[in-house]
C-alpha cells in the first residue's frame, strides 16, 4: 500500500471500500462538504459514525453511501459489521 499523506482530499472526496479497508484511512476536508463511500468488496459493509451521528444501511459491491459534513470536527467511522475497518475524517 502506497505512503500518501491522506491524500488532500481527493478532490471529489471519495472513499473506497476495498480488501476490508478504508481507503484513504485519512481525508481532510472543509465544512460543507459531502463524502462519498463507495463498496467495492463482494462483501456487504457498513460506514458508521461512532458517535452516532450517522450509519449507512449495509452497502453491496458497488453501492454508495453520502454524508455532508457540516461542522468542523474529527469523526471516527467505522463498519458496523467489521468494527476492525476503521477511518479518521477531519472537517476543518
Amino acid at each position: 500500500m502506497g505512503a500518501c499523506s491522506a491524500v488532500q482530499a481527493q478532490a471529489s472526496n471519495v472513499v473506497v471500500i476495498r480488501n476490508f479497508m478504508f481507503s484513504p484511512m485519512e481525508m481532510k476536508v472543509k465544512a460543507g462538504s459531502t463524502v462519498t463511500w463507495k463498496n467495492l468488496d463482494g462483501e456487504p459493509h457498513t460506514v458508521v459514525n461512532d458517535a452516532g451521528l450517522f450509519r449507512s444501511a449495509a452497502l453491496d459491491q458497488n453501492d454508495s453511501f453520502q454524508f455532508k459534513f457540516d461542522r468542523p470536527g474529527v469523526y471516527k467511522i467505522l463498519c458496523g459489521i467489521h468494527p476492525n475497518m476503521r477511518e479518521t475524517i477531519t472537517v476543518e
